[in-house]
């Protein structure tokens, strides 16, 4: 597996990815969803804040983060490449790039939705604890927060 920043080259890559994946995120329902976030992942990679897991060339994990907000934005594996160490590799990869004394945020489905159980269970073992309780795309989620 290689880890490096997304460029504008690999969006089509990107966004095949994110459509196997897009029930699990609320505000990707819709096609001008969709296009909308391939803006946004357009955006991030411009200023090298999008970082792609590949293997034999095919991204299998992406990963959006806001070095200003201090925030892990976005982050997807492959359905086939999960519990490979993918995302863990990423979110490492992520906080180099990061550096040192921030906290990092990363938001999630609340405590009880089948669909954040993983999520959470993922962002706890790598030390992120609860935070607060928020809305994002009018889905109801919770802060969890890396003190470094």
């Amino acid at each position: 597996m290689n880890l490096e920043l997304g460029r504008a080259c690999d969006i089509d890559n990107w966004m095949h990815l994110v459509g196997q994946v897009k029930d699990s995120f609320p505000g990707l329902e819709t096609r001008e969803a969709l296009e909308e976030h391939r803006r946004t992942v357009l955006d991030f990679m411009d200023r090298e804040s999008a970082v792609c897991a590949k293997i034999d060339g095919r991204i299998v994990g992406t990963l959006l983060f806001s070095r200003e907000d201090h925030m892990l934005c976005f982050l997807a594996v492959d359905e086939k490449h999960r519990r490979q160490h993918v995302a863990e590799s990423m979110v490492s990869y992520m906080l180099d790039l990061m550096g040192p004394g921030k906290n990092i945020v990363v938001t999630t489905y609340r405590e009880g939705a089948p669909e954040g159980v993983a999520a959470r269970a993922f962002y706890r073992r790598l030390g992120f604890t609860e935070g607060r309780l928020t809305e994002e795309f009018g889905s109801p989620v919770q802060e969890f927060v890396l003190r470094q």
